[in-house]
């Protein structure tokens, strides 16, 4: 009876989001750790089969580091801005789309639904221009997203799960490291998504860094913005992705604790959630 009273409680979730897309990013400790990358491929599967469209975005800063470090390749970043030159871009699109997009790929693959890998790159899906760190430093080919054509996306998700890493180009064909949690806002606005999602590796927005109980469940744009000022660490580019997506249209974003077994499903499909829901 359990178990009836759980599908019981997901049922208007799965109906309220059939057929709509949800764009997820996707890192941290659900990306890295074995068990938890399992569990992600399996729930994404699950979000196709019934009847959502999901569609993934990932960076991958750790392991570009570690490429780095075994090249002896000096590691640096400015204002939370990985310094970028034309060597340092061809490691990151080696590593993001050469080894972690496949492998996402062949995991959801495995679990049930076949994926299709894509970067910004791919259709002129992210066009990009080069960007100066919060002090105007000059840090190279770190991209600024300033379009996006989805069209890439939308043919392939009729019939496939796209995985996208988030690299991008401009118009003379150079290429750039992206953040992910970015390109994530910005390709959920472009799909008109009802949801972007945001997984990291902390419970989600907190009052006090220090008080896990602090969590913040739900907050408005207004709120947010109001606050980013006082906002430190990885938690800021979050929240500022989550006011991009909602103000350009995304039905809400969500930041949630991907060190927790099927969050993914926890935040969608119950009535409690896991996150930080940020709506209009």
């Amino acid at each position: 009876m359990r178990d009836v009273a759980t599908l019981l409680e997901a049922l208007p979730y799965i109906r309220d989001f059939h057929g709509a897309t949800v764009v997820i990013k996707y890192g941290g400790a659900a990306m890295d750790d074995p068990r938890l990358r399992e569990e992600f491929a399996r729930d994404v599967v699950l979000l196709k089969y019934v009847g959502m469209s999901p569609v993934v975005v990932h960076g991958g800063g750790p392991d570009i580091t570690a490429y780095m470090k075994r090249l002896d390749m000096p590691v640096e970043f400015v204002g939370g801005l990985r310094v970028s030159d034309e060597a340092t871009v061809e490691i990151a699109k080696m590593v993001l789309v050469g080894k972690l997009n496949t492998d996402i790929v062949l995991r959801i693959g495995r679990h049930g639904q076949p994926a299709v890998g894509l970067s910004g790159d791919d259709g002129g899906l992210l066009r990009c221009s080069r960007r100066s760190a919060p002090g105007g430093e000059d840090i190279g080919f770190v991209g600024q997203i300033d379009h996006v054509d989805p069209g890439v996306i939308n043919h392939i998700a009729r019939d496939y799960i796209p995985v996208v890493a988030s690299v991008g180009a401009d118009a003379e064909g150079n290429s750039y490291n992206v953040n992910a949690d970015e390109a994530a806002a910005a390709i959920a606005v472009a799909l008109r998504a009802r949801t972007a999602i945001f997984l990291t590796d902390v419970r989600g927005w907190l009052r006090d860094r220090a008080d896990a109980a602090s969590l913040i469940a739900q907050a408005t744009v207004a709120e947010v913005t109001a606050a980013l000022e006082g906002v430190e660490g990885g938690m800021r580019p979050k929240l500022q992705a989550c006011v991009d997506a909602v103000a350009g249209g995304v039905g809400a974003a969500q930041i949630i604790d991907g060190r927790v077994e099927h969050s993914l499903l926890l935040e969608l499909f119950t009535d409690a959630g896991i996150g930080t829901k940020v709506t209009a």
